[in-house]
């Protein structure tokens, strides 16, 4: 989750600059390609290669977000991590992001410990809240795993792109959703949050998914919660996962 914005943000001098200039050269070259068609042809190549390269490793990343193997996932983490600003307190904040992300509640802990408390500390209230709404989730503080959610979803927008913006806000509403979905407190519209919160992050794929089947099974919907089940990883015993998996299965079964 990124840091938390102030009050009343505003948008970023020329943040929309790149997509001005890609709706340009855009339009540039469906004037050419009206007058001769045969531009198309090179300018389909070149989008191909300029764009080939990113889709792949975009690709790459989600599948191994999604595989639950936390280990990896932190070892490609490691570059970003080093570079970080205040590495004695983010370093330890991405590691817990991660930790928790895939049920590993100890092993978040101790990061969240290992975190120098400091203004960067303070800074990175979102990310906090973020990664105690899920520990709390898992380890059955249904309480406070909800006033984390909700004091998540309180918190001011990030100054950023409106894309961005619905990104974070469809996270926000998916870890709500899910605390109220571990506290067996699910709304009606919150199995589509939790679907939605799914496609929209792999990191926390699973943790909306498991909610996600929660909700499914207090509805009576258990071929859609069989659903949400299939594919998931093989998850080690450090990993909450491993029992919310089996414990679900056995009432599938």
């Amino acid at each position: 989750m990124p840091a938390p914005a102030p009050s009343s943000p505003r948008p970023r001098p020329f943040s929309y600059l790149p997509l001005l200039v890609s709706g340009l050269c855009a339009l540039l070259v469906a004037q050419m390609a009206w007058h001769d068609p045969r531009y198309l042809v090179p300018f389909a190549a070149i989008a191909v290669v300029t764009t080939l390269p990113g889709f792949l490793a975009r690709r790459r990343m989600r599948r191994l977000l999604m595989s639950g193997d936390v280990k990896r996932v932190l070892g490609t983490w490691e570059g970003s991590i080093e570079r970080v600003m205040y590495p004695e307190t983010m370093a330890p904040l991405m590691a817990a992001t991660a930790y928790a992300a895939y049920g590993w509640i100890e092993a978040a802990r101790n990061a969240l410990e290992r975190a120098a408390k400091g203004p960067a500390w303070e800074a990175a209230l979102e990310q906090r809240l973020f990664i105690e709404a899920l520990l709390e989730t898992f380890e059955g503080e249904k309480a406070g795993a909800l006033q984390k959610a909700e004091a998540l979803e309180r918190m001011p927008m990030p100054r950023s792109g409106p894309l961005a913006r619905a990104r974070v806000a469809r996270m926000r509403r998916g870890v709500a959703a899910m605390a109220r979905a571990f506290a067996h407190r699910a709304t009606e519209k919150d199995l589509k949050l939790l679907r939605v919160a799914a496609e929209t992050s792999p990191l926390i794929h699973w943790a909306m998914r498991y909610a996600a089947a929660i909700v499914a099974i207090d509805g009576g919907e258990k071929t859609e919660a069989q659903r949400l089940l299939e594919g998931a990883p093989s998850w080690p015993q450090q990993s909450a996962f491993r029992s919310f998996h089996d414990e679900l299965a056995q009432q599938l079964a």
